[in-house]
């Protein structure tokens, strides 16, 4: 069937709303922030949800309520009645109250938004120009352990949001085989080895980060006491000649390798193959955009790559499944299994090719 084509009128419609999008979500963080969405919601039952009602009880001048309601009506994120009571719309509601919506809107806000203004320069020099905004690294996580707090809160929720919720399944296949040895690739604050350690009394949990996210994810286990069982290697996979010691009964990169282009992706593979033996399990999480069921969802990802593309390294990406599985193919792995996880994150568990 053929799709059916958009009115010009229509077409019209959605270009000014892109044209004009900085401001709607600029008035959004607005609305959020000020807690006039909240006091909409909460005030919906009493009738006193005018702008001078809102001005009145939190205080804010009427007339900076009135241009953000004003934008939210025509985006329909409020409906403003005749007597000139507002009320969130569904689209208001997960604005404000969905946390998945609340973790994007504020990793955008705090830790894209400036820098994604130089998103020109960084696609032309493939290096993240608008990292500048925050310092002079060469990718976003040499400096993520010296971004402002409200900026690392957001970066980590937005990180941790998209992860934390598999933990609990992928851990069942980690300790499959009972593996004595796990090697954490990127650990970043530690979350995954104390998962681990919590989950076996035995295992021991080598990590290897870049010293900032190193050193606070074993300050992290430190305070849990768990540190006898846990080892700590720097490494920086941008550096020439990158190596892992032997030994690991399993490696573990969740959400890792996007953060790197496909050269690096297949020198990171190289090397761990490299480490690992004929019963080495190798265990990759990823969120693919071509395995994404909602179209949200694929959306989302894709424009997370411009956050790379801006922001973290300047040339990585959300990647799709296709993409790896060559990668892992010419690195000398064999794809043992592939299962879903969770709504959005595919588990590839691969094995050295004998």
């Amino acid at each position: 069937m053929s799709k059916k084509e958009m009115r010009a009128i229509d077409a019209l419609e959605e270009a000014q709303k892109i044209a004009f999008a900085p401001f709607v979500f600029q008035a959004t963080v607005c609305l959020r922030q000020m807690g006039i969405l909240d006091f909409i919601f909460e005030s919906r039952d009493n009738g006193e949800t005018t702008i001078d009602n809102i001005a009145k009880a939190l205080k804010i001048d009427a007339y900076g309520i009135g241009v953000l309601l004003e934008i939210a009506e025509s985006s329909n994120i409020v409906r403003k009645y005749s007597n000139n009571n507002y009320e969130l719309t569904k689209t208001g509601y997960f604005l404000n109250y969905n946390q998945t919506v609340d973790v994007n809107i504020n990793f955008t806000n705090d830790v894209c938004y400036e820098g994604l203004f130089y998103l020109n320069e960084a696609i032309k020099n493939k290096k993240p120009s608008g990292l500048k905004v925050f310092g002079e690294w060469e990718t976003i996580y040499e400096g993520l352990s010296q971004l402002a707090p409200n900026v690392q809160k957001s970066w980590f929720e937005f990180d941790h949001h998209y992860s934390d919720g598999i933990f609990e399944d992928a851990l069942k296949r980690v300790f499959k085989n009972n593996p004595k040895t796990i090697f954490d690739i990127g650990g970043n604050t530690g979350k995954f080895a104390l998962q681990c350690l919590n989950y076996d009394e035995n295992v021991k949990i080598e990590i290897f980060d870049l010293p900032g996210q190193l050193k606070k994810a074993l300050e992290n286990i430190e305070v849990k006491r768990f540190k006898e069982r846990v080892s700590g290697h720097e490494i920086n996979w941008l550096k020439p000649n990158p190596s892992l010691p032997t030994g690991a009964d399993l490696i573990w990169m969740s959400q890792f390798l996007d953060c790197f282009s496909e050269d690096e992706i297949a020198t990171i593979l190289k090397t761990c193959v490299s480490a690992m033996d004929n019963e080495t399990e190798m265990i990759i999480i990823e969120t693919f955009t071509d395995r994404q069921k909602h179209d949200n969802a694929r959306f989302s990802l894709e424009a997370t790559s411009l956050y790379f593309t801006a922001l973290a390294n300047g040339n990585s990406k959300m990647y799709s499944a296709s993409v790896f599985e060559k990668l892992i193919l010419e690195a000398g792995l064999s794809i043992t299994e592939d299962n879903k996880l969770g709504d959005y994150h595919t588990m590839l568990v691969c094995k050295k090719n004998s």
